[in-house]
């Protein structure tokens, strides 16, 4: 996505705690709602637009949002969501995520002087009043590489920066490669790489930062400090078409105009987003008590019939997964270690565990078949760089049998020991949150059970969702293997989730091979759009048979608009101005 839709105005992949795909109740054994979704457009009506009106928008869960009110800073879906009527990317795309002019800022490239430049436009202005300027557009740099402000999001793709691994470092007191020629209340940066990269035309592409942050609202709070700061979790700041004016700490947020807003003035006199469950849903779009409601796709048959609404729908850049934990983050070195004594390291017990995971029925019985299975991490929405022909992993319990034999992990009564003979106790992490994830865990656990692993849950119940992402980004020793989702950001380099130096890579593994194949897909020979596919393609037969990350399922995403709102749109062209031009109709 070009913006992160789930994690705020920023081309980075959306790292960390993203909510799973949604599996909900339903006693429906077909596959009736995909067929549905396909004839979803995916924008409401265009019609006139009148000035007022308040929208209401459900955010869907069972936990409180975190409310950490900073692109930089936040690795929740949830909190990019509940910050998405105020914050603004600095670019705007094409709806093949490709950077144009048209959005507050610009960018230029130029691979002679290996330099990409970012000039911010006059009168994108701060909800305060304040010109956007040269210092908030470098100052999210010293964010995201400071290591006191424990940023998430922080890769080492930015490290393709001058001086960007010394700052990380402590080893220098600013970043040497990125100029303000024009001063820090100048409009522009120029950012010096050791080399441009292919992805770089388009948003998301994790080499420069696709947000900026208010210098003059935030200098003087150490970095230490940033993440609690009232600043940051009651009173922040944006340049977007809305200021928040209310914040219900983890339950709702509420917005009114920005009247300093480069595009004008927007529609709506409020728009309010609050947390609901997500088993109170569909009674809450049945009811009208929300304008914009995600449809859980569980529930879609409840909700198909509703009058006065219009059903949007896309398929987003997005998966969930099984991940495999073989390894630790070693944060003094900031790097992933893999430990080839994990338990969970070998790769017949991997491919087995993932064989016998009978994905397909259970997006059929929880998702009316709005879920669906995919056998890649590279989501076809990403075009010729998903390769059709990997297999994956199809439900076979006779081959997954296999593997545990052939590998060693012989029975020992009504469980398998591991190789060197040892117990072979596995804990699973998956998350509650979500109306079925406790009958959808209890399959998996049943599935396994049936090749003879021993595989139960963490601390024998489902994980609340920021307790998950505690246990998994810190490394829970508790923890083998756990099953969560990403959100892609646009351009699909997969370094800033699977790259050595990168703390998003859950799993912490780390190859030869695969750090190989990630420098080859950003490298000057991928500038030739055919070698830079032939790697993707590479890539994900690698990933495939190694099982390290096991992909499972994708979904149709459906919003239920209410009928006299226009100007509600998923194209990714009309991601970055959505909340500018949503209206109520004339």
């Amino acid at each position: 996505m070009k913006k992160s839709k789930l994690l705020g105005s920023v081309g980075v992949v959306a790292a960390a705690a993203l909510a799973l795909v949604a599996c909900g109740k339903s006693g429906q054994n077909n596959n009736s709602g995909a067929s549905d979704a396909k004839k979803f457009p995916s924008s409401t009506p265009k019609k006139a637009v009148k000035q007022g009106g308040s929208v209401n928008v459900a955010l869907e869960t069972d936990t409180p949002f975190t409310g950490i009110f900073s692109d930089e800073l936040a690795t929740s879906a949830y909190d990019s969501q509940v910050a998405a009527p105020a914050s603004e990317a600095l670019f705007d795309t094409d709806d093949h995520y490709q950077i144009n002019d048209k959005g507050p800022a610009t960018m230029k490239m130029d691979r002679q002087n290996k330099t990409v430049t970012i000039t911010v436009k006059k009168g994108v202005k701060w909800s305060d009043g304040k010109q956007v300027n040269a210092k908030d557009l470098e100052y999210p740099y010293e964010i995201l590489a400071n290591k006191k402000t424990n940023a998430q999001r922080y890769s080492s793709q930015f490290e393709e920066i001058e001086g960007m691994k010394e700052y990380h470092e402590g080893k220098a007191s600013s970043i040497s490669g990125i100029e303000m020629p024009d001063g820090e209340n100048g409009r522009t940066i120029v950012i010096h790489y050791k080399e441009l990269k292919p992805g770089m035309k388009f948003s998301g592409n994790g080499y420069f930062w696709e947000g900026a942050a208010p210098y003059h609202y935030l200098k003087n709070i150490p970095f230490n400090k940033l993440q609690s700061s009232d600043e940051i979790r009651k009173k922040p700041l944006y340049f977007g078409p809305y200021k928040v004016s209310k914040i219900v700490r983890g339950q709702s947020v509420s917005y009114v105009p920005n009247k300093y807003y480069w595009r004008g003035k927007p529609k709506l006199n409020k728009v309010t987003i609050q947390v609901v469950s997500q088993d109170s849903a569909s009674q809450a779009i049945k009811s009208h008590k929300f304008d914009i409601a995600e449809v859980i796709n569980s529930q879609w048959d409840q909700v198909k019939d509703t009058k006065d609404v219009n059903f949007v729908a896309q398929i987003p850049l997005q998966y969930s997964y099984l991940g495999f934990k073989v390894g630790k983050w070693d944060a003094k070195a900031g790097k992933n270690v893999m430990d080839k004594n994990s338990k969970m390291n070998n790769k017949s017990l991997r491919q087995a565990i993932a064989y016998a995971m009978n994905v397909d029925a259970v997006n059929k019985r929880y998702t009316n078949g709005l879920n669906f299975k995919v056998n890649t991490l590279i989501p076809k929405g990403f075009g010729e760089y998903h390769d059709s022909s990997v297999k994956g992993y199809n439900y076979n319990l006779k081959k997954a049998e296999q593997l545990l034999d052939k590998a060693g992990y012989k029975k020992k009564g009504k469980w398998r020991v591991q190789p060197n003979g040892k117990p072979l106790k596995i804990k699973f992490a998956a998350m509650s949150g979500n109306p079925n994830a406790e009958a959808i865990a209890q399959n998996y656990l049943q599935q396994w059970h049936k090749i003879g692993l021993d595989v139960s849950l963490v601390g024998g119940r489902l994980t609340e969702f920021n307790s998950f992402y505690d246990k998994v980004q810190n490394d829970d020793p508790g923890v083998d293997m756990f099953q969560a989702a990403w959100s892609l950001a646009s351009e699909p380099s997969q370094n800033s989730m699977y790259g050595e130096y990168t703390s998003s890579n859950y799993e912490r593994f780390v190859t030869k091979k695969n750090n190989e194949l990630l420098k080859e897909m950003d490298s000057q020979k991928a500038f030739n759009t055919k070698y830079r596919v032939e790697k993707f393609h590479e890539w994900q037969q690698y990933m495939n048979d190694e099982a390290y990350v096991v992909p499972l399922s994708n979904s149709y995403q459906i919003q239920a608009v209410n009928s006299k709102l226009t100007g509600y749109s998923t194209k990714p062209s009309q991601q970055n101005k959505l909340w500018s031009q949503v209206g109520y109709v004339k």
